[in-house]
């Protein structure tokens, strides 16, 4: 057999976890060929390729970002190497290189993005294995993505860091995580470091509401965190986006929302109000423990369903075991927090804040 592997979308810790396994796996079962795409879909588009073996691998597992690179605008169906110049479908060209290379499947490691262009891939006829990666754990038929528990590490650790600021200054200290469209990330690195707010897109925002808690804390303890996922909107308002990227499978790239949090506190409270954006800490450095465990499972799992042929399928974790779905029913789609979520309930019951309470007559 030969198989070619690729990481889409951004990085993540992680990734070389699965590359490592997936190789390991095929090479000592089968004595597989294995072919690393480098740069996600770009490397079928630019012929860009490496041969992996066992040595190739031996030494990447607590490796953070990929040894394959990552490219988060390389779509086969709409590509363009320049921005002024008409985006083109090259996916016939993509599966006659795969051809030509003599591939007989391609894992491909990513998020809903990367899923969507996989899927259609599949569908064109070169078989594909799916692998859920993404920090922001907003991938359906999963309970857990790898990469998503080293970004909320980062997160709590740095609530817990940004905290003592607040306290010794007597602040409100806003926290931005990323996330995209789902507050998976700032819910539980919410819970995890303490935040006394935890403002989500799954739930629209009172500024008036966020305002009463953090008097009410003036008053009382002296200072308020309060951790903002970027896909947060207030009720009147939308979200915050930062840029947009056309020619990429995910367009928009959010960000900001932590300031405009910032300023619309700041004229309501008597503290000095502060933002910090997290940004690409997030994504960066080696996994925990657990996503070097969990992306070894997926990435032993997408060796599993090659050698049973098995295509078309992605990898999902259901009750802290491997299993598969159809690529279909991942691609282009987005698991958000649901209401009844018990991390949503645990926090409100232990009196953190996610904005959308009813204001008291007190506080109006």
């Amino acid at each position: 057999m030969h198989i070619g592997i690729l990481t889409g979308g951004g990085d993540c810790p992680g990734l070389n976890a699965v590359i490592r396994a997936v190789t390991l796996s095929l090479i000592h079962h089968t004595g597989a060929r294995v072919t690393g795409i480098r740069k996600g879909f770009y490397g079928l588009i630019a012929r860009q390729v490496c041969t992996l073996t066992a040595d190739t691998v031996d030494a990447i597992l607590h490796e953070g970002g990929t040894i394959l690179g990552a490219h988060n605008s390389a779509n086969p169906f709409r590509w363009t190497a320049q921005a002024d110049v008409p985006a083109q479908d090259v996916s016939h060209e993509v599966l006659a290189y795969a051809r030509e290379l003599g591939l007989d499947a391609l894992i491909v490691v990513g998020g809903d993005g990367t899923m969507a262009i996989a899927n259609r891939i599949h569908q064109l006829g070169l078989p594909v294995v799916g692998v859920p990666k993404t920090i922001d754990n907003d991938l359906m038929h999963t309970e857990r993505t790898f990469g998503f528990d080293s970004a909320v590490a980062i997160v709590a650790e740095s609530l817990q860091r940004i905290a003592t600021t607040a306290r010794s200054h007597g602040r409100v200290m806003v926290v931005e995580t990323m996330g995209r469209y789902a507050g998976w990330i700032a819910l539980a690195g919410g819970l995890a470091g303490g935040a006394h707010a935890i403002v989500l897109p799954e739930f629209a925002y009172s500024p008036d509401a966020l305002a009463q808690l953090c008097r009410q804390r003036e008053r009382q303890q002296g200072y308020t965190v309060i951790c903002v996922a970027e896909g947060a909107k207030a009720i009147d308002g939308d979200m915050v986006v930062k840029a947009r990227l056309e020619h990429s499978p995910d367009p928009i790239r959010l960000g900001g929302v932590g300031e405009l949090l910032r300023e619309q506190l700041q004229s309501r409270v008597a503290s000095e109000v502060r933002s910090t954006q997290l940004g690409h800490v997030q994504r960066g450095g080696a996994p925990t423990a657990f996503d070097a465990a969990l992306s070894t499972q997926f990435g032993w799992w997408a060796a599993q369903l090659v050698l049973r042929k098995a295509f078309g399928q992605m990898v999902v974790l259901r009750n802290s075991s491997c299993t598969s779905v159809p690529l279909a029913e991942v691609a282009g789609k987005v698991r958000q927090v649901p209401a009844d979520d018990q991390w949503v309930q645990t926090a409100r019951s232990l009196g953190v804040r996610f904005g959308d309470e009813t204001l008291t007559e007190a506080a109006i």
